[in-house]
């Protein structure tokens, strides 16, 4: 009895083992459906008849994952372009693409004044004439142009340029992005280093979860790997601070010193990664009282991961903290928090702590339609006397669906649901239901 009873034990482990190898073996249905993104394009050489070999064919393949296993991609990025250019030894690849894409919003008690869903807009006492509203956006529509190569004397490098319709009263073309990137270094203006847009989760809504670091800039960066699975990050950006500075007791000055932003990253297969990001800021005022120049030590610190623990989902996870990094994203983005005024000291400003979290998790019904759950919070943490009505946490919750008809042609619903708190104690819920479509090439 005991001999057949460990043979049976035996024979579920190994059943048990052979599973989980089949699982960590798939991958998962994110990567199926970046495959068939990648099948889905239209290859034209410049120059003569391409190879048809294997090692050809890898090549190409090679070339168009780049444009999806991006270290700093977000969910809302556009696709890679539909037709792309490619030399004949598959060294080059260029491309001019697009996205049009078209959201539609219905909120009702208390309309939030943004297209954006932003828990920091919920009006705390709102008009009864804007109880309700309905609107339409075409933001977030966008063309770009893009070269990867394989250069003997520079080695791998891309050239990348974004513009948006997200200007002026959303319809305005504005520059997003434009930068290039030469083996390890990135230089132009990009996603900040501290930023890590892989880990937030996909949401209809432009402004996603509330505590989102998503700050772009014009930056230096080295970011090498190591044995494939550590990459490491060093960067110099231009900072864009926000000081609340009065103009009668403090005033702002010149910004005269670089963030330094850096990050460590342990991924086990790509697309799944977890980082810790931190940067350090120089933030300045003058003291009109002492008529005294100050330089504040602000800094912040993330961690961040998106993984798929088995094929059909994926986990969106991300925390922060810091004094004076409010400016970098999420609700208190929108005010002047980086440095505030103090209350027990007129003339003096500090840097206010400041946390935010949110977690997400996405689950792959086929490759091509998916579901998702986000919840998030961002919470201002100043001391000293605080005026009641200022912002002092918010909530933000979504639920979605997406479905991608074609490869390149989504649609998705969402229903989103947030809260204002202030320090009275007051709070405020909103909602909305926000429909998307958008239309890659």
């Amino acid at each position: 009895m005991l001999i057949m009873s460990v043979k049976k034990l035996l024979a579920v482990s190994a059943l048990i083992a052979t599973a989980t190898l089949v699982v960590e073996a798939r991958q998962s249905l994110v990567d199926d459906h970046i495959d068939s993104m990648v099948m889905s394009h239209k290859i034209i050489t410049i120059d003569g008849q391409p190879s048809k070999s294997q090692a050809y064919v890898d090549s190409v393949k090679s070339l168009i994952e780049n444009f999806y296993y991006d270290q700093f991609r977000h969910f809302q990025d556009p696709d890679a372009p539909y037709f792309l250019f490619m030399s004949k030894d598959a060294q080059l690849a260029m491309g001019i693409g697009g996205c049009v894409r078209m959201r539609g919003y219905y909120d009702w008690g208390g309309a939030i004044p943004a297209s954006g869903f932003a828990p920091y807009l919920i009006p705390m006492n709102p008009e009864p004439t804007q109880m309700r509203n309905f609107d339409t956006t075409p933001a977030g529509t966008c063309l770009f142009f893009r070269v990867i190569g394989r250069n003997k004397l520079l080695g791998y490098y891309q050239l990348y340029i974004e513009a948006n319709f997200n200007g002026y009263q959303a319809r305005g073309f504005e520059l997003k992005k434009a930068y290039a990137l030469i083996n390890d270094f990135t230089i132009g203006y990009a996603n900040s280093t501290f930023s890590d847009p892989a880990a937030t989760p996909p949401t209809v809504d432009a402004q996603g979860p509330n505590n989102k670091i998503s700050p772009t800039a014009v930056l230096v960066r080295w970011m090498p790997t190591v044995k494939d699975h550590w990459v490491f990050a060093v960067s110099g950006e231009t900072p864009a601070p926000q000081i609340g500075a009065d103009g009668q007791y403090a005033a702002k000055c010149n910004k005269w010193m670089p963030d330094w932003a850096a990050f460590v990253q342990y991924q086990w297969k790509r697309g799944q990664h977890v980082r810790l990001s931190g940067i350090l800021r120089t933030l300045s005022y003058r003291n009109l009282v002492k008529e005294q120049n100050h330089n504040v030590a602000g800094w912040g610190v993330q961690l961040s991961s998106v993984a798929h623990p088995i094929p059909q989902l994926t986990t969106y996870l991300n925390a922060s903290y810091g004094h004076g990094y409010e400016s970098l994203g999420g609700d208190l983005l929108i005010g002047n928090y980086d440095l505030v005024a103090d209350s027990s000291d007129p003339g003096k400003l500090y840097a206010p702590a400041a946390y935010g979290w949110s977690v997400g998790v996405q689950y792959n019904f086929t490759h091509s339609l998916f579901a998702s759950v986000t919840a998030s919070q961002s919470r201002y943490c100043p001391k000293g006397t605080i005026a009641p009505q200022e912002y002092r946490h918010g909530e933000f919750y979504a639920v979605n669906a997406f479905w991608n008809l074609t490869p390149r042609m989504q649609v998705g619903v969402e229903f989103d649901l947030g809260c204002r708190t202030d320090f009275s104690g007051e709070s405020r819920w909103a909602k909305r239901v926000g429909a998307m479509a958008q239309f890659s090439f």
